[in-house]
């Protein structure tokens, strides 16, 4: 009998590492290899309810550099991060690990080195993020979304292979013959994380009232916070806006055959899910984010006539504007549904499934 290969996942933080590797491990887990995450605190929270593999919590911690004190602090308990990796590691000893990015990746894929097991990295982003750009020298690959990521250095140019983004195969096959622009009506859809819901239900509610007191015909579908849940629809009650709100949803494709158009925050893997649906959306970055990846993100479909821009400082001058032009001009949204209907990721599993084989076939 032929033993099932060990492969873990490192994915914690945010939704934008933990996402991609719940997807890579659902695929993993068809092709029959014996696939375990391991995650922070943070990213548990998305995998509480997984029951289809394995989940193991190691602590996990960012390095603080703005002061002495919290620099000190940091360094001491990544250094009890590694060693609690280490321990792990010796006792659940795999054939590789796949490092998703972020610094809840860092400690593993750090003693995976010291251990002399191969791990390779996986980024998203249009930048490499802080901890891939330190794992980068020891990794055996790194495996990208798109080719022209910034921030690697010419002699790593080697380790890159192209792969697309690890999205849900079911919204790569979603076909998007629902959501034609319909030119009586905008059904919006806002997305984001825990902040972009907060500060988008602070922001767009007076906006889309604005949009409906000049005789935009709309429809939205928001997420927000359950703190917000009363206030929106308290809202959208009084000014007599369709709407549909709701916290967390890990079925999108329920909206996405809903909607003509979408307001999101810049993460990789959101961007990527909107362009493979083919719904046109307006990318309103993360003014906050790490090394302002979001805008450089967002930026990069930019230029790709595959979204609009405005950043969040700008959301109130720009907005209005730009939906009323859309509302009146059909063929803006046509021509970015025809652009995204030239882009797909269908090849992303097709491509991991290469990288490991060759990896197997070299340690044979």
């Amino acid at each position: 009998m032929i033993k099932q290969k060990n492969i873990i996942i490192a994915a914690g933080g945010t939704g934008g590492h933990v996402f991609p590797g719940i997807n890579l491990a659902e695929h993993l887990t068809n092709m029959n290899f014996k696939v375990e995450i391991v995650t922070d605190k943070r990213g548990f929270k998305y995998l509480e309810k997984v029951k289809t593999f394995k989940i193991s919590i190691l602590p996990s911690s960012p390095l603080v550099s703005n002061s002495i004190l919290l620099f000190l602090f940091s360094s001491v308990f990544i250094s009890y991060s590694i060693l609690r990796s280490l321990i792990f590691l010796i006792f659940n000893r795999p054939e590789i690990i796949i490092g998703m990015g972020g610094y809840a990746s860092f400690p593993i894929s750090l003693a995976a080195y010291i251990l002399r097991i191969k791990f390779i990295i996986y980024e998203n982003n249009s930048i490499i993020g802080k901890a891939n750009k330190y794992l980068l020298p020891l990794s055996s690959k790194i495996l990208v979304s798109n080719i022209q990521l910034e921030g690697i250095p010419q002699k790593y140019q080697n380790k890159i292979l192209e792969i697309g983004n690890i999205i849900k195969k079911e919204i790569i096959n979603f076909s998007g013959k629902n959501n034609k622009f319909d030119v009586k009506k905008l059904n919006i859809l806002v997305l984001g994380g825990s902040q972009a819901a907060k500060i988008f239900a602070e922001i767009l509610p007076n906006i889309f009232k604005n949009c409906s007191d000049r005789g935009i015909n709309l429809k939205i579908f928001q997420h927000c916070t359950p703190s917000q849940n009363e206030y929106l629809k308290s809202f959208y009650d009084k000014t007599n806006i369709e709407y549909e709100v709701f916290n967390f949803s890990d079925n999108l494709i329920y909206f996405f055959s809903k909607v003509n158009l979408a307001i999101t925050r810049s993460g990789s893997s959101m961007l990527a899910e909107l362009t493979n649906a083919k719904i046109p959306f307006i990318s309103v970055p993360l003014p906050t984010s790490a090394d302002n990846h979001q805008f450089k993100n967002a930026l990069y479909y930019q230029k790709k006539k595959l979204t609009f821009l405005i950043e969040e400082k700008d959301l109130n001058n720009k907005l209005y504007s730009l939906l009323n032009d859309i509302y009146k001009n059909k063929s803006l949204l046509d021509d970015i549904i025809s652009r995204q209907s030239q882009y797909s990721d269908k090849n992303v599993y097709e491509n991991i499934n290469r990288v490991l084989e060759k990896i197997f076939d070299e340690k044979n």
